[in-house]
């Protein structure tokens, strides 16, 4: 039995790493792609604002 506890956190960890990937791959595209670029686009836009008003 102790062949099963030695075994079980790799196997955890593979199961684990396996669902990150496919989490990572599905979020890639989609509606996801546009509402994470949208995100984006509005933190640059924001850190710019900031940027030039401390200029200013």
């Amino acid at each position: 039995m102790e062949y099963i506890a030695a075994l079980t956190p790799p196997v955890v960890m593979a199961v684990a790493f396996t669902a990150l990937i496919v989490t990572i791959v599905k979020s890639q595209g989609g509606a996801n792609k546009a509402k994470e670029d949208a995100a984006v686009d509005a933190a640059i836009a924001r850190a710019e604002s900031v940027r030039q008003k401390k200029e200013s």
